[in-house]
């Protein structure tokens, strides 16, 4: 299977910020971001393995700036690392605002997505070459963050095996 570069999975989408889009701080809505995050890098997993994809983790959501009325946000995203059917997707979220033009990194995120083929079952997918410096580095340390994925993975399930549905049960 042939490799790919980064360049060749990139989304980058720009939006409006609007009053629904808004939290009770005047500033974007979490749960609106990490949606909009969610839907770009789904499309960076697809471009990349050109199969159905799906979400397995959201590994990580950084805020680091809020994202404020008079700002345009701009979603960028990639893979940056395989495993055999499993692709990491870094998305670089920057606030832009349009009256002074001042950008700001307001966040980062790394997703894990699998490649389904027909039968809905994973499919392996092609490695990824890193061309630029940021590129480089996500991918460079990507393994470690794959490792510690795997064993916050191992954690849930345990804890999902320890947990019940009693609560759940007694309200229906």
């Amino acid at each position: 299977m042939e490799s790919k570069y980064c360049r060749e999975s990139r989304v980058i989408r720009t939006s409006r910020i609007f009053p629904n889009d808004m939290n009770n701080h005047n500033t974007l809505f979490g749960g609106r971001l990490i949606s909009d995050v969610d839907q770009v890098a789904s499309i960076s997993a697809a471009r990349h393995s050109r199969r159905e994809c799906v979400t397995v983790s959201i590994d990580s959501v950084e805020f680091l700036h809020p994202v404020r009325p008079i700002d345009s946000v701009c979603f960028e995203s990639y893979v940056t690392w395989t495993g055999t059917s499993s692709m990491e997707v870094f998305v670089k979220i920057i606030a832009e605002d349009l009256k002074s033009g001042e950008c700001k990194i307001a966040a980062t995120a790394l997703l894990t997505f699998v490649a389904l083929g027909q039968d809905k079952r994973p499919i392996k997918v092609p490695s990824v070459m890193p061309e630029t410096e940021e590129e480089i580095k996500l991918h460079e340390t990507a393994p470690e963050r794959a490792k510690i994925r795997n064993q916050k993975r191992q954690i849930s399930k345990d804890l999902a095996g320890f947990l019940t549905m009693k609560t759940f049960n007694e309200m229906n």
